[in-house]
C-alpha cells in the first residue's frame, strides 16, 4: 500500500517550489587590509597599563554579480595611554555572500546584520593577533548586536527622510 504525500506548500497554498526559495551561502571570508600602529614605540611599554579603548564598526555592501555580494566589515580599534595613542589597529573583513530570494528590505537586513555577524569573530581574531604580536596585552573586544545597530541606522534614516519631507 503506497502512501500519498501531500505538495509542501509554503504558508500561503502555493506549492513551495512556485515561490523562489530564500538561498544564503557564505562563499568566502579573507582579510581585504590589515594595519597595526604603535606610535609610542616602547615607551608604551614603560607606562602603567590602564589604556582608554575607542572601538569603531563600519559595514559595506556591494554587489559583484547576480545573487554574489561582498560584504567588508571594518573595525578599528584605537588603545591610548593618557592622551597618547600606544597602538591602533584596524582590519577590513572581508566576505563574499550568495544570497538569492531576498529583496528590498530584507537583503539589506541580511547584508547589514547575518553577513557583519558571521564577518566579525574573524575580524576580533585578526585585531587580537596583531595587538599580542605588537606584544600588547590581548584584546578581548565585546559581541556586537548587529540588528540593533541596523534597527538604530534604519529608524534614522527615516526620521531624516521625515525631517526633510517636512522641510
Amino acid at each position: 500500500m503506497a502512501e500519498e504525500q501531500a505538495p509542501t506548500t509554503n504558508g500561503s497554498g502555493e506549492a513551495a517550489g512556485d515561490a523562489q526559495q530564500v538561498q544564503f551561502a557564505m562563499q568566502r571570508i579573507y582579510i581585504k587590509d590589515l594595519s597595526f600602529e604603535a606610535p609610542m614605540g616602547a615607551e608604551a611599554f614603560r607606562k602603567q597599563w590602564k589604556p582608554s579603548i575607542n572601538q569603531e564598526l563600519n559595514t559595506k555592501a556591494s554587489k559583484i554579480e547576480d545573487n554574489l555580494y561582498e560584504v567588508v566589515l571594518t573595525l578599528t580599534v584605537t588603545v591610548k595611554l593618557e592622551e597618547e595613542t600606544a597602538f591602533l589597529v584596524e582590519v577590513q573583513q572581508g566576505g563574499a555572500f550568495a544570497i538569492a530570494g531576498l529583496e528590498g528590505q530584507q537583503l539589506a537586513q541580511a547584508l547589514n546584520t547575518a553577513c557583519p555577524q558571521i564577518l566579525f569573530p574573524y575580524a576580533r581574531e585578526a585585531i587580537d593577533s596583531a595587538v599580542v604580536k605588537g606584544s600588547f596585552p590581548a584584546l578581548m573586544l565585546p559581541p556586537v548586536n548587529f540588528d540593533a545597530l541596523f534597527a538604530q541606522a534604519v529608524a534614522q534614516a527615516k526620521q531624516k527622510a521625515e525631517s526633510v519631507a517636512t522641510n
